[in-house]
């Protein structure tokens, strides 16, 4: 009588005690379907621009309650501001610039392990970015590397230069 060795199909994670791991990249980051609240908006007189703020609820009451930010998706939607015959822009009645015609979105996202495998010279903690079209298409033409650049100037907030603006939220 022959003996049959029966061996038990492993899966390649568990042969080699690692598990799934998320690269890191832009391409993790998808349009939210629900952009959150509005919690702020700038104006920018360097490029012409309106910037509106969106976050979940969520991430808003963490940071009033100064707790961590939570992972959660950060929205910043960009529109051309209006100009008048001088190419200066137009301000309301409120003293902010008016908002023109939308140029872009923006989605920062925070997910556990993200970055992990960025040099300190990128690393935004677990943050990734990512650009949209104004139909929220993802513009893969756009390099977000400059996002990573200058967030890197506020690590004391999370990489965050708005939580200001969310802790006065209402």
């Amino acid at each position: 009588m022959k003996r049959q060795l029966i061996v038990p199909v492993i899966s390649m994670a568990v042969l080699f005690g690692c598990a799934a791991a998320v690269v890191s990249g832009p391409q993790n980051v998808n349009y939210p379907a629900n952009k959150g609240v509005l919690y702020g908006t700038v104006d920018r007189a360097d490029n012409k621009q309106v910037r509106e703020l969106y976050a979940p609820g969520a991430v808003i009451e963490a940071v009033k309650a100064g707790k961590p930010v939570p992972p959660g998706i950060l929205t910043m939607v960009l529109y051309k501001a209006q100009v008048d015959a001088k190419g200066d822009p137009v301000k309301g009645a409120n003293g902010r610039f008016q908002k023109g015609d939308q140029i872009a979105h923006f989605v920062m996202e925070k997910r556990a392990g993200w970055g992990a495998d960025y040099g300190p010279e990128k690393r935004n903690g677990e943050w990734e970015y990512r650009a949209f079209t104004p139909d929220g298409q993802a513009n893969d033409k756009t390099d977000v590397g400059p996002c990573f650049t200058c967030h890197l100037k506020v690590t004391s907030t999370d990489y965050l230069f708005s939580t200001a603006m969310m802790k006065a939220a209402k």
